[in-house]
């Protein structure tokens, strides 16, 4: 991609799982890069082959510090933020500190953005936005009441954009994140994501735990996608295209039972014991929605987006990648 050459490209929480995947994705079509992140929720192991290339650097730092921020979007042409307290669940243990990263960073990002100038501020927004709302697919203007604080914050942010991008004049694209899966996404701890955590269960030959019965769906979205989504909002010249959310997703539905179906006929070709391994049905999870799937028609016609990975390859790339990884820690 010849217009990511030489740009200065700031990526908050860019040791995380979007954000390393975002970062790689850049470097490797010749982009400078900066990376903030505090380690609270990324890691090293994601950014360490970056740590030679003389177009990487650094900054270990917290957007909840001005001057991080400001110091991090210094000579900086684009800001992808991605940093954020992440998970349904964490939030509703924890809202406090949920609330002073994704709201409190969030307006410190933009405006340190503000002050030094950044041609484009563009932010990883939620489908968790949607809240109770059950119109499927989902369309960017309407949407329900928000179900965690989690949810809130991330609506706040989408409020907070549109009254900065109308007072100061920034460019701003929010993307609206549907169930991003894919590699570096982390597979340990409580708040893991379905998939990993699913993967990880069925290799250490373990019953994976399922909220329900099975039949909530999602719009799992692979982590090409969001690539893609990321590269388009940074690089469109649509005047129209800006100071808008975006649905960044792939636009269909699968069951969390056809999702497990999924990733263990994957799994089997490198462990037939994998094949008697069925899940355990558990209580259905506070602050989830049944079902949720996004419309992308409005990135089609905006952005001119269409998804460059689906459901089944997505999965089966992703499985691969994490197979690879367990055998290397052996």
């Amino acid at each position: 991609m010849k217009q990511l050459k030489s740009k200065n490209i700031l990526v908050t929480g860019g040791a995380g799982f979007i954000g390393s995947n975002l970062c790689e994705y850049l470097l490797d079509h010749g982009a400078i890069v900066t990376c903030l992140d505090n380690f609270s929720t990324g890691y090293k192991d994601n950014i360490k082959q970056f740590f030679d290339n003389p177009n990487f650097k650094l900054i270990e730092g917290d957007i909840r510090d001005y001057s991080d921020c400001l110091k991090s979007t210094k000579n900086i042409e684009f800001v992808l933020h991605q940093a954020a307290l992440g998970s349904v669940p964490r939030s509703i243990k924890d809202p406090l500190t949920t609330n002073d990263v994704n709201i409190s960073g969030f307006v410190n990002i933009v405006m340190a953005s503000k002050q030094n100038k950044i041609k484009r501020f563009i932010y990883a927004a939620s489908s968790s936005t949607y809240g109770d709302s059950k119109v499927l697919p989902k369309v960017e203007d309407n949407i329900g009441i928000p179900l965690s604080p989690y949810a809130i914050t991330k609506y706040v942010n989408e409020l907070y954009s549109n009254v900065f991008s109308k007072i100061y004049g920034i460019e701003v694209i929010g993307l609206r994140y549907f169930n991003v899966f894919g590699k570096k996404q982390n597979i340990n701890g409580p708040y893991a994501a379905v998939i990993p955590k699913f993967i990880d269960k069925l290799l250490k030959h373990q019953s994976p735990v399922i909220n329900g019965d099975g039949s909530y769906s999602r719009d799992f979205t692979h982590i090409s996608n969001v690539l893609h989504m990321n590269m388009l909002a940074m690089n469109t010249k649509n005047k129209n295209a800006l100071n808008c959310i975006y649905n960044t997703a792939l636009g269909d539905r699968t069951t969390i039972l056809e999702l497990f179906s999924m990733i263990k006929n994957n799994l089997i070709k490198y462990d037939p014991d994998i094949k008697k391994i069925n899940p355990i049905f558990g209580p259905v999870r506070s602050g989830d929605v049944p079902h949720s799937q996004a419309s992308i028609d409005k990135a089609k016609k905006l952005l001119k987006y269409i998804p460059v990975t689906r459901i089944d390859e997505g999965i089966k790339k992703t499985v691969d990648w994490f197979f690879k990884k367990y055998k290397l820690q052996e």
